[in-house]
């Protein structure tokens, strides 16, 4: 029987993944009205990120383990994990994540599981996007501001639920900082190697798109 679909936790190789292009899609359907005036309707919720890292493959090695990654995932059939350079932290690309980075909830009293999401934007109209695959060692925890230590939180990489030791008070913030990937899959059943480079060869095109794990 062929194999069945699943989510292999594993990372695309990382550095082809840092040359790859990419970033969010949207799907916004626009209607213009007989005044000249636009009515624009959100089709998504959320916003799906497409990537080509085919720019990415510098030399031979490169090319042969992207090829042997896209075999073992059976071209589209099973997701893996990819780390966007771009949008890879939970607070500036710069900066080391910090507790407070992210606000993930707020105590109640009895909840102790928590979803990793990051905000984009402020004032008008900021969007939560969950974070599903944390990288692991990477998440810090604080409550009010005061970090947890390692006995204080534990993760879940393959969901991104953190679960507290104790349920934060009400009305206390909880807040994360982390490091993560973008759960994607190939969206090719072909891979178009190139040769005609002695030293190193190409793969023009390698598309991968985000999929929800």
């Amino acid at each position: 029987m062929p194999p069945v679909a699943a989510f292999h936790e594993v990372s695309f190789p990382v550095p082809v993944a840092l040359g790859a292009t990419g970033g969010p899609e949207r799907r916004t359907e626009i209607v213009t009205l007989a005044s000249g005036r636009e009515v624009r309707n959100a089709r998504w919720a959320d916003s799906r990120r497409r990537y080509d890292a085919g720019s990415g493959v510098k030399t031979l090695d490169e090319l042969a383990a992207v090829v042997a990654f896209f075999e073992e995932r059976r071209g589209r059939l099973h997701a893996f994990r990819f780390r966007d350079r771009a949008d890879c932290r939970s607070g500036p690309p710069s900066a080391a994540p910090a507790p407070t980075d992210q606000r993930i909830g707020t105590g109640d009293g009895t909840t102790t599981a928590f979803a990793l999401v990051k905000r984009y934007g402020a004032a008008f109209a900021p969007w939560d996007r969950r974070i599903d695959k944390p990288v692991a060692g990477s998440v810090a925890v604080a409550v009010d501001g005061v970090a947890l230590d390692g006995s204080g939180f534990a993760v879940d990489v393959t969901t991104g639920i953190v679960t507290l030791a104790l349920p934060p008070p009400t009305g206390a913030a909880v807040t994360a900082g982390f490091l993560f990937d973008v759960p994607v899959r190939f969206d090719t059943d072909h891979l178009a190697v190139d040769l005609s480079s002695f030293a190193a060869g190409e793969i023009p095109s390698i598309p991968l798109v985000e999929v929800r794990p």
